[in-house]
């Protein structure tokens, strides 16, 4: 029996305040591989005047406008720019919206601002813990908000459907270890729900993270089942297994698929 993800991910979504810190602005950048659009966070601590904007998206000034109509309306300013990964509909603007704000850019792999694993980002009593969660990308990072019990997963986890291992930059070995790495945050209740980079916050954290793990490991089997099938014979054994294990998907995120097979080709490989 296949895994199914969690009801409440069917939900419509349009943003709006979460939680007593955190606020989504949604982009206006629906699409197959955005969902209803990339979910720009505004995280601001109660009575603080600072904020922190998580992923400003894509470079869309009306979109920048209701950000900090946003950060505006918590009596904030914006001292810190953190981005969950480079992907350009998430990073986008984020050289405008420093500029704008004057703000620094925290991300993996920027220069001086560079963030690790267990780096804290801090503004005006809010904190944030960087966790390291590559395997969608090379640079993608998880952000734990402790004083809600939440964690900013960018594309690792999505509010629904599942995502895409960015081959050759992500690789499946690194994202199934980074799915366990948020699965203990999930059992020892450190997080309890997701804020994710596209789609609707999933209230259940771990229901969504075990549908992950299970997923994965079912797509795994599916692919090895193809090769010996006869994908590994043709000329490309990518479209072989696409035919096979993807013929449900819409042809609309095939790309997305290819890429996703190429990973996990690579990590039967090795």
């Amino acid at each position: 029996m296949s895994a199914s993800p969690p009801p409440s991910v069917t939900a419509p979504w349009s943003g709006g305040a979460v939680t007593g810190r955190a606020r989504c602005v949604l982009a206006p950048n629906p699409g197959p591989m955005t969902l209803d659009g990339t979910n720009t966070w505004v995280l601001v601590e109660p009575g603080s005047t600072d904020a922190v904007v998580v992923d400003p998206g894509p470079l869309d000034e009306g979109h920048l406008a209701a950000v900090l109509t946003a950060v505006e309306d918590a009596g904030a300013r914006v001292t810190e720019t953190v981005l969950t990964h480079g992907h350009l509909d998430h990073a986008e603007a984020a050289p405008r919206f420093a500029e704008i704000t004057g703000s620094r850019v925290r991300a993996v792999g920027r220069g001086h601002d560079d963030l690790g694993d267990g780096d804290v980002v801090r503004a005006g009593g809010l904190e944030l813990r960087v966790v390291a969660t590559p395997g969608h990308t090379a640079d993608s990072i998880s952000l734990a908000l402790p004083a809600d019990h939440v964690l900013l997963t960018g594309d690792t986890v999505l509010g629904r459907g599942t995502t895409v291992v960015a081959h050759p930059d992500g690789e499946l070995g690194a994202y199934l270890d980074s799915l366990e790495r948020i699965a203990a945050l999930t059992g020892d209740g450190s997080v309890t729900a997701i804020l994710p980079g596209h789609g609707p916050v999933v209230p259940d954290a771990a229901a969504m993270v075990a549908f992950y793990r299970v997923h994965r490991a079912e797509r795994l089997d599916q692919v090895r089942q193809a090769l010996a099938d006869g994908a590994a014979s043709e000329d490309d054994p990518v479209e072989g297994v696409l035919r096979r294990v993807y013929a449900d998907v819409p042809a609309s995120v095939w790309p997305a698929a290819r890429l996703s097979i190429r990973a996990q080709l690579a990590h039967l490989a090795r």
